[in-house]
């Protein structure tokens, strides 16, 4: 199966959980937000099945695919751990990410997720250059 028909199967995917979520429960999938509505308990099961689906996700691909699917990280574990925690708290301070924010706020047209989406390309177009720069 050809890599851009996997990322466009995966995309359309997305595109459609999440509409299936708005229509179903009238919430926007925001990843950040309903993970951090489970943990404070305020989340229903709607939520949990929908992040319970993510992660079976490359379950699904396995049986379709016949294996896993190739995942390459070259950063090392404190370096993946300190970026994890800063995604989480540019995520709660943008109050979405790039799911919430990039999925389902530029298709709603939302000019606040315009500036967050534009503002999340430019700081990850700016960690690679500055990353590249010291490596």
């Amino acid at each position: 199966m050809s890599v851009y028909l996997i990322s466009l199967t995966g995309g359309m995917l997305i595109g459609l959980s999440a509409a299936i979520l708005i229509l179903a429960n009238g919430r926007v999938a925001g990843i950040s937000g309903i993970a951090g509505r489970l943990l404070q308990g305020r989340q229903s099961t709607v939520g949990l099945a929908f992040l319970t689906g993510l992660v079976l996700g490359p379950v699904c691909y396995r049986v379709l695919a016949g294996s896993w699917p190739a995942v390459t990280i070259q950063a090392r574990t404190p370096l993946l751990i300190v970026a994890g925690l800063l995604v989480g708290f540019g995520s709660r301070m943008g109050s979405g990410c790039t799911s919430g924010h990039g999925v389902v706020g530029l298709a709603r047209l939302s000019p606040r997720s315009l500036v967050a989406v534009a503002t999340f390309l430019t700081t990850a177009v700016l960690t690679v250059f500055l990353m590249g720069a010291f490596s």
